[in-house]
């Protein structure tokens, strides 16, 4: 099986190549080589900007790819330049979308499956969104079978783990500082986290099987958890208590919303998805590892790459504290 994955170093991208390794799959990535790290044995790279004229058609148009699995497609520019080089020169293009395309409302029994309305409210969800849909009509079209994956919040090695407020935090410092974190509303609401390597099963599974064809899919975990419990797992692995401080999203959100975007797209809200359908068209993705296991696995990661944000000197953190402690 020629894979060919456009970007191919990113969180998910190392799940996908170590599941498709196993399935003997030939693998190619094209990105720009500006990450660091080992490539894993037998992984050919070409190296270029997707977004230079014509630089992604040199370097992969001519081939014919069984596979084509694009990661770091984000505006429908892009995908339209995916779909006029790749047509006829790929039988199977898996891209890699994200479940912020559903929006933030909440159906009546909570759990969001594919065929929930999608009703993206910021641009990263319009736009991918608008993706999707010239890939499955490009499939409809017969240009390439096209499958569509939307990961939640995916973590692991190399990346630091987010909180309900930031997708870097600092509050994994402050816990072991002894220090109060933050979290939006009552600390109630749903979440689920799902390890890269159980990610990387959909996409590197998914690829050539025909029951994928045209379909969209979730990839998360079964296991969701309230931020409540998210952050005592976390700091239960830190050898931390949490001392935890509620407030409401949109105050946290206004004191600073560069920083805290996360809470207004989609950590503010319930974040609960069905994977059923995922399961059932792709048995090998099964999500085997659990968030304890996972988080510490994140941590011991970023403590040998002394990479734990640190909480010194972040005024508006700790406004926001005192903000929590007077409302309480």
């Amino acid at each position: 099986m020629q894979v060919l994955i456009i970007g191919g170093t990113g969180l998910i991208s190392t799940g996908i190549v170590k599941h498709l390794l196993t399935r003997g799959a030939s693998i190619t990535m094209f990105n720009r080589g500006q990450r660091s790290g080992e490539r894993p044995a037998g992984v050919a790279v070409l190296h270029g900007d997707r977004n230079a004229p014509g630089v992604l058609e040199r370097a992969c148009g001519a081939r014919r790819w069984d596979v084509v699995i694009d990661m770091i497609c984000f505006t429908p520019e892009q995908a339209q330049l995916d779909i006029q080089i790749f047509a006829g020169q790929c039988a199977h293009f898996i891209f890699c979308s994200t479940v912020c395309t559903y929006g933030i409302k909440v159906p009546p029994r909570v759990f969001i499956d594919e065929s929930f309305p999608q009703e993206p409210i910021s641009t990263y969800g319009k736009n991918k969104l608008r993706c999707e849909q010239l890939f499955l009509q490009a499939h409809t079209e017969g240009k390439f079978a096209a499958t569509i994956i939307r990961p939640s919040h995916t973590y692991g090695p190399g990346h630091p783990l987010i909180d309900n407020l930031e997708p870097d935090p600092v509050a994994w410092d402050r816990i072991e500082r002894g220090l109060p974190v933050l979290c939006a509303g009552d600390g109630l609401g749903l979440w689920v986290s799902t390890h890269r390597d159980d990610v990387g099963k959909l996409f590197a599974y998914g690829a050539m099987n025909t029951k994928t064809h045209g379909q969209a899919y979730n990839a998360t975990h079964t296991q969701h958890q309230t931020w409540e419990h998210y952050y005592q797992t976390v700091a239960a692995n830190l050898g931390k208590p949490v001392d935890l401080r509620c407030l409401p999203a949109r105050k946290i959100w206004e004191r600073d919303p560069a920083r805290f975007g996360l809470l207004q797209e989609i950590t503010g809200f319930h974040g609960a998805y069905n994977s059923s359908k995922a399961t059932r068209d792709v048995p090998e993705f099964t999500c085997d590892i659990a968030f304890p296991t996972g988080a510490a696995e994140t941590l011991i990661d970023a403590r040998h790459r002394k990479a734990l944000k640190s909480c010194a000197n972040d005024a508006v953190y700790e406004q926001l504290v005192s903000a929590a402690e007077h409302a309480s």
